[in-house]
């Protein structure tokens, strides 16, 4: 018996090429060339496509192979429109979702208790590099 997975499911590498349609190789070439192509990596370095990677993937591949654009067109495409923009060239199957996290072109707007919290690691970087320094002879 044959089972598929929720469409809510991650995927593993190879499921996710299958559904792509693009070797594994090229979904780990183009980690290397788009910043927005970040599966989640577990121990080991496995990687699991979300939803919204499979669609983001399927708009990569459309865009390259049947768009005819380039990897710099594609990098030029996602920086003036967005992570959305790239999934719309997806197939229909493919349900891309708009998060917060989708989209690192927008800085998150930073409240009080995440500045803080910021400021905080800022200071013991710092410590730790004065002590690195001291430790090295600088």
């Amino acid at each position: 018996m044959i089972m598929t997975k929720s469409p809510n499911a991650f995927r593993t590498i190879s499921e996710a090429s299958e559904e792509i349609g693009a070797p594994q190789h090229v979904l780990r070439f183009w980690e290397t060339k788009f910043t927005f192509v970040t599966p989640l990596k577990r121990a080991g370095g496995r990687r699991f496509y979300r939803p919204n990677d499979v669609a983001v993937l399927k708009g990569v591949r459309r865009l390259l192979h049947e768009q005819g654009l380039t990897i710099k067109g594609v990098q030029r495409l996602y920086k003036e429109q967005g992570l959305k923009a790239i999934a719309s060239f997806s197939d229909e199957d493919a349900a891309f979702t708009p998060t917060p996290e989708s989209d690192s072109r927008e800085t998150p707007v930073a409240d009080g208790a995440n500045t803080a919290r910021l400021r905080a690691l800022l200071a013991d970087l710092e410590a730790a590099r004065a002590s690195l320094d001291h430790a090295l002879g600088r």
